[in-house]
């Protein structure tokens, strides 16, 4: 019982960070919303007995994506400044 209160809370949260992050206009936000939807995934997995499968996705969907992605932004932001000089 506790556990499926559990999953639906973290099905909640998931659904509202996916929301803002196609609502929001600035990208940094975005990404960490789509790195809050990986997190709340990873968890689910885990209570539903999937540890391999929330291993993967904590990794690959929350750490490494979330991580490249700020890279990325770093780097388009790093290029787009020095164009307008």
């Amino acid at each position: 019982m506790a556990e499926n209160i559990l999953i639906i809370v973290l099905s909640t949260i998931s659904l509202i960070a996916a929301v803002f992050a196609v609502v929001t206009k600035k990208t940094i936000n975005a990404i960490i919303s789509s790195g809050v939807v990986s997190l709340m995934a990873s968890i689910t997995f885990l209570l539903v007995a999937a540890p391999d499968v929330a291993m993967t996705e904590a990794a690959i969907g929350s750490g490494l994506t979330t991580v490249v992605f700020l890279y990325a932004l770093k780097h388009v932001r790093g290029q787009r400044s020095s164009r307008d000089d």
